[in-house]
């Protein structure tokens, strides 16, 4: 049971990589619409995940339980031990890829709100204040 409940976090997690990379290439593609179509995947991905995850989770704990005179060195074959390594290869490459995904959600956001900003005027306000003017026709910089 273990070994599957690893199996499929493993491939819940290459399919969240494989989504997110699709993404970075399709943000540098200017391909946003793919980008928003890909989401509700990611989210259900990342729900089946977290369903394998604790899944694991209790199991390891149930097994400890059963064995307290043991540590998990004991208790885990190694096919298990292997599983969890790649589990925590493929977290690992899951938070760089998002890491990058996320350098350029923000690179892309700036630059929406600057070139928006600079199309309607903008009354800055202290830090969080902004107020958008009431533009007259003449005012909007096109």
């Amino acid at each position: 049971m273990l070994g599957n409940y690893l199996k499929n976090a493993l491939k819940e997690l290459d399919e969240l990589i494989r989504l997110t990379e699709e993404d970075i290439e399709d943000i540098k593609a200017a391909r946003h619409e793919s980008v928003f179509a890909r989401n509700d995947a990611k989210e259900r991905h990342v729900a089946t995940f977290e369903s394998e995850k604790r899944r694991i989770d209790e199991t390891i704990a149930h097994m400890a339980a059963n064995q307290p005179e043991k540590g998990l060195e004991e208790i885990l074959n190694e096919d298990v031990k292997a599983s969890l390594s790649k589990l925590r290869e493929r977290l690992e490459r899951l938070k760089e890829v998002n890491r990058r995904f996320a350098k350029l959600v923000v690179a892309v956001g700036g630059f929406y709100n600057s070139l928006y900003e600079a199309m309607l005027p903008v009354e800055k306000e202290g830090y969080g204040d902004n107020k958008r003017k009431v533009p007259s026709l003449m005012e909007v910089r096109v």
